[in-house]
């Protein structure tokens, strides 16, 4: 039996991608969110301008929240602008709201926003991990491991 693919969104355009969490949390399960904008935040967006460095996901009242994410005002825009740090609503389903909440309180994990993009029609999405965080032991493995994979590679180059 083949093995399963990996689920692959349809990113047309990264606008604000966290590399981090790889290193920081076993990512365990993701998730695409809609993201619910108002104002000129999908223009600031466009403009490539966001940062969901230090940004998590919560869950309150049956919903879920980005939060601590940045999205700066948008440069051309009048006195109406965003605030740039407002909490924003992600858009999941039931189902997908519940699954979260059980893990996240049964087994204490995370969500962390991987990735804010553009999808082929024009969406704002974030790519949502439920993950565990790491320990240091933990890091040093992983980035040990990494780095026996890249030494392995370079001898496999040389020697044929």
């Amino acid at each position: 039996m083949a093995r399963p693919k990996p689920v692959t969104f349809d990113k047309q355009k990264t606008v604000a991608d966290n590399r981090r969490v790889r290193f920081d949390y076993f990512v365990d399960e993701v998730f695409e969110a809609g993201l619910a904008l108002q104002g000129t935040e999908v223009k600031a967006l466009r403009a490539g301008e966001a940062s969901i460095k230090e940004s998590y996901a919560e869950v309150r009242d049956g919903q879920v929240w980005l939060v601590n994410a940045n999205v700066p005002e948008y440069s051309h825009g009048n006195r109406i602008n965003h605030e740039p740090r407002r909490p924003r609503k992600l858009l999941l389903h039931e189902r997908e709201i519940e699954k979260l909440v059980g893990a996240v309180e049964r087994k204490g994990m995370t969500l962390v926003p991987l990735s804010v993009y553009f999808n082929a029609t024009g969406r704002a999405k974030v790519e949502l991990a439920l993950a565990k965080g790491k320990q240091n032991h933990d890091k040093r493995a992983t980035s040990k491991d990494r780095d026996w994979k890249r030494d392995k590679a370079r001898l496999m180059r040389e020697k044929g």
